[in-house]
């Protein structure tokens, strides 16, 4: 789908083909199950995300410097940062028949990033990847291997919707502060 450059930064983005009515149907049918644990579930790809990417903890100023698991899973404002994820891809999910809905959604989320919290846009590819992987292994009986193809297909439009977006903002990367 991309090339990434050895700085992370996206040098092209192929849009994946549109999701079928099945794959639309299996993304709805296996969503609803894992949106009944919404904040659990939000929470562990949330702490995956930071364990796994600790670089990725630079643009919470609340748990940037949470080290241990534990502690992330009982963070306050982790919980809180983990249910708006959760409802963005609710978002998403309840408009996967609407194509102009979800870009719309896409671009709210990927103008609050770029311009407010000034994420880089390879973080959305880290956190679609680790989506992929907590659901997987936290829900193997709903996301089975088909089903987990169609959500790579969609964790692929999320990706390049949000770059559409960082490109027409005409995003550059914020210089890195020393110190």
């Amino acid at each position: 789908m991309e090339m990434m450059q050895g700085n992370g930064e996206v040098d092209h983005l192929e849009k994946p083909s549109p999701l079928t009515d099945k794959e639309r149907l299996m993304i709805r049918d296996s969503w609803t199950k894992v949106f009944q644990n919404c904040d659990d579930a939000g929470v562990a790809i949330l702490v995956r995300l930071f364990v796994k990417f600790p670089s990725s903890k630079q643009f919470f100023s609340q748990f940037r410097h949470i080290e241990e698991a534990e502690e992330l899973e009982r963070s306050a404002q982790l919980r809180k940062h983990a249910r708006r994820v959760m409802t963005a891809i609710d978002s998403l999910v309840g408009s996967l028949d609407d194509p102009d809905k979800m870009t719309s959604v896409l671009k709210l989320v990927g103008t609050a990033h770029a311009v407010r919290h000034k994420v880089e846009p390879k973080y959305f590819k880290i956190l679609c990847d680790v989506i992929l992987e907590v659901l997987g292994e936290a829900f193997p009986e709903v996301v089975t291997p088909e089903v987990a193809a169609a959500w790579n297909k969609l964790m692929d439009t999320l990706y390049c919707g949000i770059n559409a977006v960082y490109e027409e903002l005409g995003w550059k990367k914020p210089p890195t502060s020393s110190g």
